[in-house]
């Protein structure tokens, strides 16, 4: 502890008779080396995209969360500090009386089966049946005020569905974090539809909406029931367009969020960054 940065040589992991403590051992020393050698921990999420991802999910989701942490520093709107769970937790979708709801998907597992939240669990793992009755706490501007009594234990639910105020605190943290990393000034808000049949760009959130938009974009037929993974539709502008790409400056461009097959939220935060239409790296 004492010098964190102190070269650790084969040999003294050798030593250590547990093969999984060794490979354990391993990774965390990897993951300190290029912590080390980015001198941030921004430098660092990015370079992992970069150059290969070599260690696992929860480090990147863990530096997630601490930029985030950042970010965020001094921000009073509840519903913005939820909301940007989305960039480091999983979450699990249901749809009810036509809401689009997002659960944290570790808590929905760990009480589904019943307990103080089993029938939160229940419903958004099932949702039908008698468990639809449960009483959701669901955050909206007039109680997200709960926010601050139970951050810790992820059981506050928002919905994403257009015109809900959970929908654009989650556009104002995707617009805070591309400024931090991009110092590129933009506004993305939320669509009920791409009214353009040939659009010039679009950025998913996560994989199955990377997936959706770029078979819709080549021409390709999605079937209903996949576009009805599709959660959420922004519109991202750029406050000044000479920052963008020269070939769809003023082009809107376009983003998607969406649940996989088990209805599972996986968002991939980098790809706001690594798939930015910059100028400055045509």
């Amino acid at each position: 502890m004492e010098t964190p940065d102190r070269e650790i040589p084969e040999t003294d992991l050798a030593a250590i008779l547990d093969a999984d403590a060794r490979d354990n051992y391993r990774m965390v020393l990897r993951f300190r080396d290029r912590l080390l050698a980015a001198g941030s921990v921004e430098g660092c999420y990015l370079n992992l995209f970069r150059s290969g991802v070599d260690v696992p999910p929860l480090f990147i989701e863990q530096m997630a969360h601490v930029i985030l942490r950042n970010i965020l520093d001094g921000v009073a709107d509840p519903l913005q500090l939820r909301a940007a769970e989305l960039f480091f937790r999983e979450q699990k979708a249901t749809i009810r009386d036509g809401h689009a709801l997002l659960a944290d998907l570790e808590t929905v597992q760990m009480h589904a089966s019943g307990s103080q939240y089993g029938s939160l669990g229940r419903l958004i793992v099932e949702a039908q049946g008698a468990t639809a009755t449960a009483n959701l706490d669901v955050l909206d501007r007039a109680n997200a005020a709960l926010y601050w009594e139970r951050e810790s234990r992820h059981d506050t639910v928002i919905s994403v569905t257009f015109g809900r105020a959970a929908l654009d605190a989650f556009c104002r943290v995707m617009e805070a974090w591309v400024f931090h990393f991009s110092n590129v000034e933009i506004r993305i808000e939320p669509i009920r539809k791409i009214e353009e049949p040939r659009w010039a760009w679009h950025i998913g959130l996560d994989a199955e909406s990377s997936a959706i938009l770029n078979a819709l974009w080549s021409g390709e037929e999605v079937d209903a029931g996949r576009m009805r993974r599709i959660l959420a539709l922004f519109r991202m502008e750029f406050a000044d367009p000479e920052e963008m790409r020269r070939d769809i400056a003023r082009r809107p461009v376009y983003l998607a969020l969406a649940s996989d097959e088990n209805d599972v939220v996986r968002m991939k935060p980098q790809n706001l960054i690594l798939n930015l239409p910059l100028r400055a790296s045509e």
